[in-house]
């Protein structure tokens, strides 16, 4: 089998793209507390954590994992999805 495949199909490429997105987070974390200038966390974490779900859902379809297990991680994505747009909604 292809490498490509296996790497679809095992779910490793989901854990690439998730340590990828940890990487991107502490650096941009980093960057805010050390210079002061980027995302703060409390508009930068519910952003992530949606996408980290999103792709655990991604990974479980691609092992065949139960149907409660995908729907978990999308009800979960949602929460943080709602929280992040709370936290960015205009009150002026």
């Amino acid at each position: 089998m292809d490498v490509f495949a296996d790497l679809f199909a095992s779910g490793r490429i989901v854990d690439g793209i998730i340590g990828l997105m940890l990487v991107e987070t502490v650096v941009l974390l980093a960057l805010q507390r050390f210079m002061g200038t980027g995302v703060r966390a409390r508009a930068l974490l519910p952003f992530m954590a949606a996408g980290v779900c999103l792709m655990l859902a991604l990974r479980a379809a691609l092992v065949d994992g139960s149907w409660t297990v995908i729907a978990g991680f999308l009800m979960l994505a949602f929460v943080f999805h709602i929280l992040d747009i709370a936290l960015r909604w205009s009150r002026g």
